[in-house]
């Protein structure tokens, strides 16, 4: 038979150093239990053992302690984060049915030498897994050790067996012990004798074989006289410490191999626990449900029918009758299926199969008095106004429910969902025949069935109603039409401007290569630290395993060295503005000329919605070349674009939420608030500020609702640390609202566990639970930031609804096309130009009351480069 017997404590500290911080949103630590349960799935896999064991230390002292008052003396302590995790780790073994070994007075190494004395006497195979190497003197023809640890997270194991020791260290298994007794063991505090090393003990014990035959024969060993005067005199503590690391094999632990066999695993228990712990692709891979009585769902734990609906009218009167529709859609250029979840059935509506599937979908989409809930509206939105159906009476989607309980989340797939909020679904029986989408759709209508009041009871629990149904619900429609109407723009300007940045390239090159005296791949890092800092001899700043570094810090800091640095940073700047933007645009535009961006309302921990394939939010704004680029966005022939972006948004916030007078009153009587603080921060009447003061000012200003360092801010200024800190402190100290609020924000933020925005928007903070000064720091400056930037994202996303109804209610042929951060822009006919400027301010500045007043700016023109005034 063959035994696995795994060091608790030190594959799990491999584990936690090995694997970056990871905690639940509620700040428990998880990366060591993580590494340590992938650890043990791979041993497991690799092994494949009849019996398991895990052995720990306990914390009391053991006979070495007693013998050796040094004996791992001034060892750091275990950080809070691992120590947090040692007791759930051995909670999740019991619920796994793994057997626990602990035993006072011995250590985990004793556990295992006694493990493996039993199976040698016994003539079984043992398996020992550590990440130390103290064990290899366990190595025999029973026994070999497994090295186990994590390398760029994945779980790693090298095998020790007694051929591996011979190569390795040209000695027998137990020799070790005595290369140790020489050498000592600095992480342990186990002396051996002062001034022989790794080297010189191996030697000795590869000539001698024992630390005893050394010291019977030492007049006579043919050895430097000066390393037999350091034995001489490290005699009585290389006995000691040969003592100290020999492992025992005397623990008086469980050794029948019978009784250490995994014992049937704690389903419910080890669901709660992974579901705690946040472990969602591990309980699907063990396939774990919590148990159907203990469960606060709508439908029971049973199996339910799937039926393909045969008529559409009677579909539709069921629907009508019950006020409400759990569903989920399959889309592939038009909606191919409806599943939809009731108590007792699952019905599908299929286009070839449905009777009257066309007029079916009309008159449910346009129903408004039948409640949808389903999971991720957006697309069914986009579906609908494809076929021009009016979609009414959206009342809940799941994914964007479990965003705003959630945002820190990094998935809201319907399973997730589940597991995370202890929900369990019934299953569907579907019927022979169905396609895997449609298969896909009805578990999901199943589960938004069982996650709405859940769901819909801890929105209401956190304070979010506002939130969730004023604003996420509705924007996903808004989003939709933006999708679909997407963005102009000029192809063949877009082009010939990739084809003048080519040429521009070519002509840099050129000059590059005229600097070093040779053509090379400017674009490989290797080639160009050779040319920078060999050939024109630049000084180099750092040096990787592969050459030199050459990346954007590098050639920042080489400013002024020699003229070919600009050049290279130009050139890169137009090399990413070619591929990125003027080669990627052209292969994204669509055959109505127009370019239609994806945006994601759930991807951002803060609130704002991003953009992808492509990312619109990102056309370069700080350069003219890349501003350039906007010139090509376009609107309809007969349109202008109006363009409206708040001014100084979260600086108005800031001044809200801090109720600081001294801000309040600058933005009410429009004075300049970047003047302002430079007048306050350098004791300077406001006629005399400098446009430079204004400039530092502006940066403290932006920096302070970032919680800016001052190191930082030294950076971005270019001033001292010491100037960038006084710049700071004479910031808060003279708008000491500002400075309480800080200090409330973060006090709140430690009790609490989390920070909220005006609306209600939660984002948990984990990191201040950290022992790490530097991560609780970080969790300090979100802390700050989150509740400023984050009302900025949901008073911009209030704007577009209250834009986007308007335009509607209004009956104008303007549509908003794009958001980016603060900025709004509507496609408008020039008829209607005016009107729809005066709406997007109107709507943007009674977005959301404050003791500030919101203003945007508005601007039209024919391009966006135009509009943007």
């Amino acid at each position: 038979m063959k035994l696995l017997v795994i060091d608790g404590n030190s594959i799990l500290s491999r584990a936690f150093y090995g694997i970056k911080l990871l905690s639940t949103r509620d700040g428990l630590f998880t990366n060591g239990i993580y590494g340590f349960v992938n650890i043990l799935n791979k041993l497991l896999d690799e092994t494949k053992p009849d019996a398991v064991a895990v052995a720990f230390d306990l914390a009391a002292p053991t006979f070495r302690h007693n013998e050796y008052d040094g004996y791992k003396a001034g060892r750091k302590p275990m950080p809070d984060e691992l120590q947090m995790q040692v007791p759930i780790l051995k909670e999740l073994l019991d619920k796994m049915g793994i057997v626990r070994l602990e035993a006072e007075g011995f250590e985990a190494d004793d556990i295992l030498g006694t493990e493996a004395a039993a199976c040698q006497k016994r003539g079984d195979e043992c398996v020992l897994a550590t990440g130390d190497r103290d064990s290899l003197q366990l190595v025999s023809d029973k026994t070999i050790v497994m090295l186990a640890g994590t390398k760029g997270g994945r779980p790693e194991t090298t095998i020790y067996d007694v051929a591996k020791i011979h190569e390795v260290y040209g000695v027998e298994p137990r020799e070790l012990i005595e290369v140790k007794a020489l050498m000592g063991d600095t992480s342990d505090r186990i002396p051996g004798v002062p001034g022989v090393g790794e080297k010189t003990a191996l030697k000795l014990i590869q000539d001698y074989r024992t630390v005893q035959y050394i010291y019977d024969h030492l007049p006579e060993l043919e050895i430097r006289d000066s390393l037999r005067k350091k034995l001489e005199a490290g005699r009585d503590s290389a006995f000691m410490s040969r003592d100290l690391a020999e492992i025992r094999t005397n623990a008086p632990v469980e050794t029948d191999i019978n009784k250490l066999k995994m014992a049937k695993p704690d389903n419910a228990g080890l669901y709660k626990l992974l579901r705690r712990l946040e472990f969602y692709k591990l309980i699907e891979k063990l396939g774990l449900q919590q148990e159907p009585e203990v469960i606060e769902a709508v439908l029971s734990a049973e199996t339910v029918p799937v039926k393909v609906a045969e008529d559409g009218e009677k579909l539709l009167a069921r629907l009508k009758k019950a006020g409400e529709a759990d569903f989920s859609a399959v889309i592939g250029g038009e909606i191919a299926a409806l599943c939809f979840a009731f108590d007792k059935d699952v019905q599908v509506a299929l286009p070839e199969k449905t009777k009257g599937y066309d007029k079916f979908l009309k008159g449910f989409f346009e129903d408004e008095n039948i409640k949808k809930r389903t999971h991720d509206i957006k697309p069914i939105h986009a579906e609908c106004l494809k076929s021009e159906y009016d979609f009414r009476g959206a009342a809940f989607d799941t994914m964007l429910a479990g965003y705003v309980l959630d945002p820190l989340s990094n998935s809201y797939e319907p399973s997730r969902l589940c597991a995370k909020l202890g929900v369990t679904p019934p299953a569907a029986d579907c019927p022979f025949g169905l396609i895997e989408d449609v298969v896909e759709a009805t578990k999901t209508a199943v589960a938004v069935r069982a996650l709405y009041p859940v769901m819909s009871k801890k929105i209401e629990e956190n304070g979010q109603e506002r939130l969730y149904y004023d604003v996420e619900l509705p924007l996903a429609g808004v989003l939709a039409q933006m999708e679909t109407v997407g963005f102009k723009v000029d192809a063949e300007g877009i082009k010939n401007y990739g084809e003048a940045l080519e040429s521009k390239l070519k002509e840099i090159e050129k000059q590059i290569y005229e600097y070093t005296g040779y053509e090379f791949n400017i674009n490989s890092p290797k080639q160009l630290g050779m040319a920078l800092f060999e050939k024109l001899g630049l000084p180099a700043k750092k040096k990787t395993k592969t050459g030199y570094s050459t990346n954007a810090e590098v050639l920042e800091g080489l400013r002024g060295y020699h003229p070919v640095i600009d050049l290279l940073l130009e050139y890169r700047q137009l090399s990413k503005l070619k591929s990125t933007y003027t080669d990627g645009l052209v292969k994204v535009i669509a055959s109505d000329g127009r370019i239609h961006t994806n945006f994601n309302q759930v991807e951002t921990r803060t609130g704002r919605i991003s953009s992808t394939e492509p990312n619109l939010q990102n056309i370069p704004v700080r350069s003219e070349v890349g501003r350039e680029l906007r010139r090509f966005f376009i609107p309809e022939k007969g349109c202008v674009l109006v363009d409206a972006d708040y001014s100084q948004i979260e600086l108005r916030i800031l001044a809200h939420v801090a109720n600081d007078k001294a801000m309040i009153d600058a933005f009410n009587n429009k004075v300049d608030i970047h003047t302002l603080t430079a007048s306050q921060v350098f004791n300077m009447p406001l006629s005399m500020v400098t446009p430079l003061m204004r400039s530092r000012a502006k940066a403290v200003n932006f920096g302070i609702v970032y919680g800016i360092s001052a190191f930082s801010l030294s950076q971005d200024i270019g001033v001292s640390v010491k100037e960038a800190d006084s710049y700071i402190k004479g910031y808060l100290n003279k708008f000491s609202g500002v400075r309480s609020y800080m200090e409330h924000v973060i006090k709140s933020a430690y009790e609490k566990g989390y920070v909220e925005t005006l609306l209600g928007r939660r984002r948990n903070l984990p990191e201040l639970a950290s022992s790490n000064r530097n991560i609780r720091s970080f969790g300090e400056r979100v802390a700050r930031n989150t509740p400023i930037q984050g009302t900025a994202a949901d008073i911009i996303k209030i704007a577009m609804i209250r834009v986007h109804d308007r335009l509607l209610a209004e009956h104008m042929k303007s549509r908003l096309i794009l958001q980016v951060h603060d900025e709004l822009i509507v496609e408008a006919p020039k008829e209607e130009a005016e009107r729809a400027g005066k709406i997007l301010r109107e709507e943007m500045e009674a977005a959301m009351k404050l003791s500030v007043k919101l203003e945007a700016d508005v601007h039209c023109g024919d391009s966006w480069y135009a509009a943007k005034g």
